[in-house]
């Protein structure tokens, strides 16, 4: 299996939105599993098979209990599905429920690669210390997303600069980080800039693509099966993109250009 960690380096460039519409597109067995400290928004926005709100304790609250509790814990027994299909750990309902975690947060890297899939993590805002690091650190890929804006990239950049040394960026065997720009998926000169501004700051990382930012979609739903989501641009960019983070998050890939 492959443990891939989707973060931001500030803001909300649309994580969330973004990794339940690439495991809907993914094409083989795979969780997302939503580790953002501040409080997940898989709960909120997905609902089942029937169209009831998912569960709010079935998810990472409950396996955080089983850990400490010292169980034998199997990840499936704490997924939920959402009408789309996809496979969820439904994450924290805010910061002070991700805090009482505690100790169980180091574990749960073990039980994610205990999955016999590929695992979407989705934890939100990456900062130093927080209570996910321990997962996004031991993935085989971390891909930040950031819009197209100065702030935006200015502030990749310095999360980027920040852990170059404790992440050995471009060194053999480090983790492969990426970078997937939301924004306009016509604007490859957007991707080719960014790039190039990281590079110029000796920041070994790979530019992957754009994935669409289409507001209308965060109020369907980015998984929905709806004939406008599906033919959107949104959708289009998201099943160009799978492919190529897939390659990326191959343990073999790492230190190749995709």
């Amino acid at each position: 299996m492959t443990l891939i960690s989707f973060v931001s380096a500030k803001g909300s460039p649309g994580v969330s939105t973004a990794v339940i519409g690439l495991a809907a597109r993914w094409g083989g067995p795979v969780v997302v599993a939503d580790l953002d400290p501040i409080g997940g928004d898989v709960a909120t926005r997905e609902r089942d098979a029937d169209d009831h709100a998912l569960e709010e304790h079935r998810g990472l609250v409950s396996l955080g209990a089983a850990v400490r509790a010292g169980d034998e814990v199997d990840l499936v027994d704490h997924l939920q599905q959402t009408r789309d299909g996809v496979d969820v750990l439904v994450g924290a309902s805010g910061p002070r429920q991700a805090q009482s975690l505690g100790p169980a947060w180091p574990h749960l890297q073990r039980t994610l690669r205990a999955y016999p899939g590929d695992v979407l993590v989705d934890a939100g805002r990456f900062v130093a210390g927080s209570p996910a690091g321990p997962v996004v650190e031991g993935s085989d890929a971390v891909i930040f997303l950031v819009r197209s804006e100065i702030a935006a990239v200015a502030h990749l950049r310095d999360r980027l600069t920040t852990v170059r040394e404790p992440w050995a960026l471009g060194r053999p065997g480090s983790t492969a980080v990426g970078v997937i720009v939301v924004g306009d998926p016509r604007d490859q000169r957007a991707v080719d800039d960014i790039g190039r501004l990281l590079a110029s700051s000796e920041l070994d990382v790979t530019m992957l693509g754009t994935i669409a930012h289409d507001p209308k979609v965060v109020l369907r739903g980015p998984a929905s099966s709806s004939r406008a989501v599906l033919r959107s641009v949104f959708s289009r960019s998201l099943v160009d993109i799978v492919p190529r983070i897939r390659a990326f998050a191959a343990p073999s890939a790492v230190g190749q250009e995709i």
